[in-house]
């Protein structure tokens, strides 16, 4: 079904000239009319940003509402002529992440869910920047399957040490002389932090504040919580996630793009390595990866490299005042400075009740927990683990309000949960016509409820007051089964929590004191509301973000991540006013910037490809960051104690260019 585009289809602010759309920086971009009511499965066009930088895109659905139900976002990197294919199926709300196709880059599909028979409105929207942009939309269509991806034919785009060649900027390596010179230099430096200041844990030397246990621990003193180092000093976490050299640059399909590849038989086929697991539900499948970072590295230190980096690292954080190696880090680094960890692999149940929520309340969830513990058993001696995340970001938790006991009657399959739910609402209505009457819902009996109920909560006050209720047992009980078999298997260390994206309801925090630290990602300019947020929900714990960044457009990449500032130097500054204030918070212990190394231009394993490192893909450190963060490492033990103020000026905040 071809679908046609005149200029009635225009959102404000958008012009057409042919097949060309000028976005304005606001946003723009044009209607959609065919996606409403029954069709065909699969939205394909092909489009091309015709700018120097990546474009974010949006197609919203909308029902009665005026505000979207789902939003299906994705991203296109500049001068590619793109198919876009995107599944109808997703708005269903079953996947988050469906992973993307050549040409493309990452998908997400965010909201809650909506049917094809429901939509009312659907526009396809660019997301705002700072400046108007021009896209080509070509055969747009409603096709039964997806359109084969096009494989870009741009010229090269990657030069041989994995840099950005459309662009350039100051710090550019030009020659391998100059790279294999700076690290040298980079490898010089001293495996130590930069006075006495710091004690050999990163902890503050001059604030003792009890008897060391030989582990990382907490302590709350007045009204302010503190991490405590192996010692018993002060200890404020900070260092970077994805302290690493893995493969994670997904080339297949792009390597035409890349300039002087090596063979994959030649004595840097280390620098491959295979994707071997589909991510989401796109047909592209498993993947090829490559790691820039190892390839520089061999070139500088040739077949010590693996060595040399480890040496290398290090010692860059340490003179950076850095103290923390955080979550996904190499494993050959722990006890080379303190680190956390994530358990490999969360406890999962065979049917789930909303994405990757588990039957919470059957045996096979409680017998996984026990298998999934035993992981930190053999890291449970070890004093340089500051603690250990159950996982990060939950699937089913990105949708806002979501009401995980309304999923257990929609969701046909029988569960533990839909049965525990029905015999709990038996218990407490008795008789079928009481609970009819107060849920608004006609049933001759409690079986009737075994058959899917879908937006149950939508019924009555009763029935929402009563599955918010049971959500909150669930929920609780997502994290205390799993939280008490970790405390078996390891009573040594922390429980850092679960790493919310956000805390997208009140009822997340149901489960908190089954941890020892509350841990949110939070990626904002100031931290302080969502800190606040925590506490305003009755949580008393230390609070650790385990994600935030800040990416600019003046270095080698084409999109800067999920917060943006102009410059470098904004990036710098942007850094310290957030991890200031993370301190400066009675209840922020550390925050752990996501991440160490920047992202390959031409996107990693799921397509993101931001400017967010504290180092550039050569492995040399950006100048402004190191600066910054040795700047907040000198004062962050201070603010956190309340004798010093936080740095008063924010950076300057323009719209992120993220996926």
């Amino acid at each position: 079904m071809r679908i046609m585009i005149g200029r009635e289809h225009l959102l404000p602010g958008t012009r057409q000239e042919g097949d060309v759309f000028i976005m304005p920086a606001e946003g723009g971009g044009i209607l959609l009319p065919e996606l409403k009511g029954d069709g065909p499965r699969w939205l394909n066009l092909e489009m091309t940003v015709m700018g120097p930088y990546a474009q974010a895109f949006e197609l919203r659905l909308y029902g009665e509402e005026t505000e979207p139900r789902v939003i299906i976002r994705f991203g296109l990197m500049p001068e590619f002529h793109a198919v876009v294919a995107l599944d109808m199926n997703w708005a269903d709300g079953h996947i988050l992440f469906p992973g993307h196709s050549v040409g493309m880059q990452k998908i997400v599909c965010h909201g809650s869910r909506i049917s094809r028979g429901e939509i009312r409105r659907a526009e396809l929207v660019r997301m705002p920047g700072t400046d108007s942009v021009s896209v080509r939309i070509e055969h747009p269509a409603l096709e039964d399957a997806s359109r084969p991806a096009a494989f870009p034919d741009t010229g090269k785009l990657i030069d041989r040490f994995g840099q950005y060649l459309r662009k350039e900027w100051p710090g550019k390596v030009r020659s391998e002389a100059e790279l294999i010179r700076t690290l040298h230099a980079e490898a010089e430096k001293p495996d130590a932090y930069p006075d006495a200041r710091w004690n050999s844990w990163g902890g503050w030397a001059a604030r003792k504040m009890a008897e060391g246990t030989g582990f990382f621990t907490r302590i709350k003193k007045g009204n302010r919580w503190y991490l405590l180092d192996p010692s018993g000093c002060a200890f404020f976490s900070l260092g970077p996630d994805g302290t690493v050299i893995r493969c994670d640059a997904r080339i297949d399909g792009l390597e035409s793009l890349l300039e002087d590849l090596p063979s994959r038989d030649s004595e840097q086929a280390v620098c491959y390595g295979e994707m071997n697991r589909t991510l989401g539900e796109n047909p592209r499948g498993p993947g090829l990866m490559f790691s820039y970072e190892r390839l520089n590295l061999r070139r500088a230190f040739g077949e010590k490299a693996g060595e040399a980096w480890k040496r290398m690292i290090v010692a860059q954080l340490k003179q950076m005042g850095l103290n923390t190696l955080g979550n996904w880090s190499e494993r050959q680094l722990y006890g080379k400075m303190p680190y956390v960890t994530s358990l490999p692999v969360f406890p999962d149940t065979e049917k789930h009740i909303f994405r990757d929520f588990p039957d919470v309340l059957s045996e096979e969830y409680r017998l996984r927990a026990e298998e999934c513990a035993q992981a930190l058993a053999a890291l449970r001696e070890d004093p340089w683990m500051i603690g250990y995340f159950m996982r990060n970001e939950p699937a089913w938790a990105f949708v806002d309000h979501l009401i995980i006991a309304d999923e257990v009657l929609r969701n046909p399959e029988p569960t533990a949960c839909k049965e525990e739910l029905i015999s709990w609402l038996r218990e407490k209505y008795q008789r079928p016509e009481v609970f009819s009457e107060a849920w608004k819902i006609p049933i001759r009996s409690f079986e009737d409820l075994r058959r899917p109920v879908a937006s149950a909560s939508s019924f009555s006050g009763q029935a929402r007051e009563d599955l918010r209720a049971f959500s909150a047992r669930l929920n609780e009980a997502y994290i205390r089964i799993p939280a008490e078999a970790c405390k078996r298997a390891d009573p040594n260390h922390m429980n850092l929590g679960m790493r919310w994206a956000w805390i997208s309801d009140p009822l997340l925090v149901s489960g908190w004191k089954c941890f020892d630290v509350f841990s949110i990602n939070c990626y904002a300019v100031d931290p302080t509301p969502a800190l606040e947020r925590v506490r305003e929900l009755g949580v008393d714990l230390p609070v650790m973000i385990g994600e935030f960044h800040f990416g600019a457009l003046d270095a080698g990449q084409v999109a800067t991540g999920l917060e943006a500032v102009p410059s470098q130097n904004e990036r710098a500054k942007a850094f310290r006013y957030y991890c200031e204030r993370v301190a400066a918070h009675p209840q922020g212990v550390g925050c752990h910037w996501f991440q160490c190394y920047d992202q390959f231009a031409l996107g990693r394993f799921d397509g993101e490809n931001y400017n967010i490192g504290l180092f550039d893909i050569t492995l040399r450190p950006y100048p402004e960051m190191q600066k910054a963060a040795l700047q907040t490492a000198e004062r962050v033990d201070a603010v956190h104690a309340g004798e010093l103020l936080p740095v008063s000026d924010p950076p300057v905040s323009l719209p992120m260019i993220a996926y």
